[in-house]
């Protein structure tokens, strides 16, 4: 469309989906001029005056056509620091969006499934460089600052310094409300670096931990050294004081990972409780081993990008089909926050399984409710599978859903199925918010409900919500008659 309407311009590509495989894309896209394949900074800028100026565009990095031939370069790997990206304009237009900062570039470890290792070895810009872009962004009126250091804590040292930044800056030089999230391999982690990040203000640290799978077979056939059992202690331990937002993932889709060992993995993953288990799916990008190598990793995948796998030897296109069904499920019902209290209350009164019970109810919600549909749709939805499981107590499963609603929800509004009927409701609460300490604050909002299964209120005031689980604080009142 850009060619047909302006004729004349010239057309650069890069970035992953294009570094890998540019034969292919300037042979079967005419109107791509040329590829910037690898690290962009000096090939663009290179390339650029090269156009202006009617020079040679055989420059690092860069493949164009040539008399008919296409020139192709290696991706181009830096040795040099980048400059940096931030100047006047970016910070105008940035609006309080996810600020998004690298301090290193490459990645220490090689899995066949992903791109990071292709980029060289790991080179760590200037710490002093890095402590003073992150109080740029700090100061952003951005609330999240987002590390995309591939590794960051590759380097102990470097990254016990940065974090120990972030805390001694919390409410000076970074604003309180302002969070820096970090990917991190969580089995390399030290006690002096646990010891600092569960000194962290409460919600000025989030950390992202790829876990991929717990079968140790496929880890080691893609490439992944991973001390699991080592992993597993420290994620307890970051997450024992409530101060860190954890985030892991885990990868279905992998080699010698059928259904069964995902179950297990997914199991292992969803008992650390931490904040977000993200369920993903294996994709083979331009370059990734898994996709050069077919004889080694045999998989259908699809052909259209992100080119997610199909089906592999391990787990059929039914089974990946079923894991949509369980991650649609593990989105809505856990990583959302919004039906945490529930979960836990069927899982306890069950003998389900984790994966047993986002499996059976994934299935069921494919089948009666729709892609974009409404939180109290989708509560009534949960909520008449739910009370119809065995052990479960429909009036106890509806306080659960009460909660979790008036917690996670600020318009403390709650659909028709939670709601409890009792004529003496605004003389219960007109009671209970005469006492001192349950009185409401000007210009707050509350939320307020009648529990069904006890004598009990439960309100909310929306303010001061937990920066780690997104949630407010619930408090519950007995009453008797009124």
């Amino acid at each position: 469309m850009l060619r047909e309407a302006l004729p004349e311009s010239i057309i650069i590509l890069g970035g992953p989906e294009v570094s890998y495989n540019p034969v292919d894309v300037l042979k079967n896209n005419n109107w791509c001029d040329f590829i910037v394949s690898g690290e962009g900074e000096y090939p663009f800028a290179a390339l650029c005056g090269a156009i202006k100026n009617n020079g040679d565009f055989d420059i690092p990095g860069v493949c164009f056509r040539k008399d008919d031939k296409i020139i192709v370069n290696e991706p181009y790997i830096s040795e040099e620091e980048p400059p940096s990206p931030y100047c006047e304009e970016y910070f105008e237009n940035l609006h309080g969006r996810i600020a998004y900062l690298e301090t290193s570039r490459g990645c220490p470890y090689s899995c066949a499934f992903c791109l990071s290792g292709r980029c060289g070895g790991v080179r760590f810009f200037d710490i002093e460089r890095a402590k003073k872009e992150m109080l740029l962004l700090a100061k952003s009126g951005t609330q999240t600052v987002k590390l995309v250091d591939r590794t960051f804590n590759a380097n102990r040292k470097r990254a016990k310094e940065l974090w120990q930044f972030v805390i001694d800056e919390h409410g000076k030089g970074i604003p309180e409300n302002v969070c820096f999230h970090f990917e991190i391999a969580g089995d390399i982690l030290d006690e002096e670096s646990i010891k600092i990040l569960n000194s962290a203000p409460k919600g000025s640290i989030q950390l992202e931990i790829g876990m991929q799978s717990f079968n140790e077979k496929t880890l080691a056939y893609i490439n992944r050294k991973t001390d699991t059992a080592k992993l597993i202690e420290n994620i307890k331990k970051l997450l024992a004081p409530g101060n860190l937002h954890i985030h892991i993932d885990l990868i279905a889709g992998l080699p010698f990972e059928d259904i069964e060992s995902f179950e297990h993995s997914f199991d292992i993953g969803f008992n650390l409780r931490s904040n977000m288990l993200q369920l993903g799916f294996l994709k083979l990008l331009h370059g990734a081993q898994m996709r050069e190598d077919s004889e080694k990793y045999p998989c259908e995948f699809s052909k259209e990008p992100p080119y997610e796998v199909i089906s592999t030897q391990w787990t059929n296109e039914n089974d990946l089909a079923l894991l949509h069904k369980v991650e649609d499920a593990l989105e809505r019902l856990y990583n959302s926050g919004r039906f945490i209290e529930t979960v836990d209350y069927v899982l306890e009164k069950t003998s389900s399984s984790p994966f047993e019970f986002f499996r059976n109810f994934g299935i069921y919600a494919a089948e009666h409710s729709r892609p974009l549909v409404s939180l109290d749709d989708y509560t009534e939805m949960a909520f008449g599978y739910l009370s119809g499981l065995d052990g479960i107590e429909p009036s106890v499963l509806k306080d659960k859903m009460i909660c979790d609603r008036l917690c996670s929800n600020s318009s403390g509004k709650l659909p028709e199925v939670l709601k409890v009927r009792n004529p003496d409701i605004k003389k219960i609460r007109i009671a209970i918010e005469s006492e001192e300490e349950n009185k409401r604050k000007p210009g707050i909002k509350r939320g307020f409900a009648l529990l069904e299964s006890e004598k009990a209120a439960v309100f909310a005031d929306y303010e001061n919500k937990n920066p780690v689980t997104g949630k407010y604080m619930l408090k519950k009142i007995y009453y008797e008659s009124c």
